[in-house]
């Protein structure tokens, strides 16, 4: 931690003494962070834009940055991560903040374990590098609803990203407790924070003019000190600049840099450029291809951006992983969510992590979906629920997973409804077809007596992007009806497959995997670790389509029409002996699963 400020302070009293005052504290149990600003009065000016240049306190100060999501990385690998990006020539860490992440429930915040905030921001500074933080409260990012928590919808007239009383709300109880941890990161109370984005390429969005000042305000007042910047695309900028705050451009290549330029120029005059987020790739979507850019074309653009003398952040300097269900989804034409591996590092000079390839490990025990249903409470509704207007999870509703509506019905017909984002219809147990955005109908066919139809829809993800993310509300949306008749009485099931619904199957109740299963299901299996655990990449041959678990920890969604062939699996996660590995898989079960010590992201197309 010291050693960060040591590099910084001339002369060796100054760092002998910072030390002692340190040992002292430690011994008092005192917090360090008390007496910082006593120590830095020079530090007074901070990050300033200058007229060409940015300045840190007196002297010249180019950013090089590079972007790592500290949620999107294994805690223990952060270290590794960031030595990295230090060792590449790079000075600042640029990071968001996920809102929905933090407060994943209204009024419980989780900085702890994987979304230690403050704890990244400080290695970072350990390390050397300097901070710009990105804190939202929408962040895009590729991530669920761009990062704003899915209880906000339970509010029917809730409208995202704007100046409407439900959402300031919300956003003025998350800033009170984020900023209280974020203040004294601050540049000009000792830490590396050197620059605050104010919310993130609001321009493109653009509903309420009253917004972004709200957010700059909102800032201030909770303690914000340091410079303060906004983040704009070229769809966007001309519309996303507010007074008093540092305008910076996005973008993919170098020929977009001296257009933006001089658009930044005509309207702000004179200002230092900095590309906020020069993108080094392109996110992935199911059943597309694996978007690469070429190396000499990366070389190209940032030498470009260098040689005109701005700063530059390379979006992402690495990606990391959609652990779990918090990818997120682009909705124009048509629906496409984001596949689990998000992004491609750059190559980094020192050595990287070993690798393995494990045993391949056969599933020993089998419970199907309708025999898991005896271990769950389901709510009952005359009409169904959306997801997140479940009565589940202290009232919070349901975020993430999948959501089973059943009911009763004595006839064939056409079934009709808004399935949001893919729903599998089942008489009884046996499936009978999709409902997702292009299917909205599906034939009932012939059925004697009284026969259960049940849908199992999924949560792909939430829009990131887009005039739409304030109509994202999944499962079962409105009436679900047979030909003309709306269906009644229904039990519904919340399928957020946490780890504590696993703890739920009684493991008297798991069955020998037979020779036909019936699906969907849970599969249940070991992975052996004979020595050290080191990182591996799992892979699913003959698997269709689901979610794998690794002692308890959500590794994320596979699916056959890629482009992502494998799922990481990090060597953290694992321990030496025996690992629990649970699969729910929808559809159809392979043999086996397999592990490599190289990823299979997908056919490349490069990015044009």
């Amino acid at each position: 931690m010291f050693a960060w400020s040591l590099r910084r302070k001339p002369g060796r009293k100054v760092g002998f003494l910072l030390l002692v005052v340190l040992s002292f504290l430690v011994l008092r149990r005192l917090d360090w962070r008390t007496l910082i600003p006593l120590w830095l009065r020079h530090r007074q000016l901070g990050l300033t834009a200058g007229v060409q240049n940015f300045m840190l306190e007196d002297s010249t100060f180019w950013i090089f940055g590079g972007s790592i999501h500290y949620f999107r990385v294994p805690r223990e690998y952060w270290r590794d991560r960031l030595l990295k990006m230090k060792a590449c020539g790079l000075n600042t860490l640029t990071t968001y903040v996920p809102w929905n992440l933090h407060e994943p429930e209204r009024g419980k915040f989780d900085f702890s374990g994987n979304l230690d905030l403050e704890a990244f921001v400080l290695m970072a500074a350990e390390i050397g590098l300097w901070v710009i933080l990105r804190p939202g409260p929408y962040i895009c990012s590729e991530i669920d609803l761009g990062g704003l928590p899915s209880w906000l919808l339970q509010d029917s007239g809730m409208q995202l990203r704007t100046t409407y009383k439900g959402f300031t709300e919300a956003v003025d109880l998350y800033f009170d407790h984020l900023m209280s941890r974020v203040v004294p990161l601050q540049y000009k109370h000792g830490g590396p924070i050197i620059a605050v984005q104010v919310e993130n390429e609001y321009g493109s969005y653009n509903k309420d003019p009253a917004y972004m000042p709200y957010i700059k305000k909102a800032l201030e007042d909770r303690g914000i000190v340091e410079l303060l910047l906004t983040s704009d695309n070229k769809d966007g900028l001309s519309k996303g600049m507010i007074p008093g705050v540092l305008a910076t451009i996005n973008l993919q290549s170098h020929a977009e840099l001296q257009s933006l330029t001089t658009l930044l120029q005509s309207v702000k005059r004179m200002q230092p450029t900095l590309v906020m987020e020069y993108w080094t790739g392109w996110f992935d979507s199911w059943g597309g291809p694996h978007n690469i850019l070429d190396s000499s074309e990366v070389l190209q653009t940032v030498s470009a951006i260098v040689d005109a003398g701005a700063s530059i952040n390379l979006y992402m300097f690495h990606g990391g992983t959609n652990f779990g269900f918090i990818n997120g989804a682009m909705h124009f034409n048509e629906y496409k969510s984001d596949v689990t591996s998000y992004g491609t590092p750059l190559p980094p000079p020192p050595d990287l992590l070993p690798k393995m390839s494990y045993e391949p490990m056969k599933p020993s025990f089998y419970l199907s979906l309708w025999d898991a249903l005896q271990y769950l409470e389901p709510i009952t509704s005359e009409k169904p629920i959306n997801m997140e207007s479940m009565p589940v999870n202290d009232g919070n509703g349901q975020s993430f997973g999948y959501i089973l509506y059943e009911t009763t019905i004595t006839s064939p017909g056409i079934l009709r409804g808004l399935v949001r984002d893919r729903g599998q219809v089942f008489l009884d147990t046996v499936s009978i077809g999709f409902m997702d955005y292009k299917t909205t109908q599906i034939i009932v066919p012939l059925i004697q007596g009284y026969t259960m139809l049940r849908i199992l829809v999924e949560n792909r993800g939430r829009v990131n992007y887009g005039d739409n993310i304030d109509d994202q509300r999944k499962g079962v949306i409105g009436n679900l009806y047979l030909d003309d008749s709306p269906l009644k009485k229904f039990r519904i099931y919340s399928l957020d497959l946490k780890k504590s619904l696993f703890s739920r199957f009684a493991i008297d109740k798991w069955t020998s995997v037979p020779e036909v299963p019936v699906f969907p299901a849970f599969f249940l299996g070991a992975l052996l670790v004979g020595s050290a655990p080191f990182d591996t990449f799992l892979r699913l041959e003959g698997w269709e389509k689901g979610v794998v678990f690794i002692n308890g920890k959500n590794l994320g969604r596979y699916w056959n029409i890629g482009p992502q062939k494998t799922l990481y699996l990090p060597g953290a996660w694992l321990q030496k002996g025996i690992n629990q590995v649970i699969i729910f898989e929808e559809m159809v079960s392979g043999p086996m699963i397999q592990s490599t010590d190289i990823p299979h992201l997908g056919r490349n197309q490069y990015i044009h």
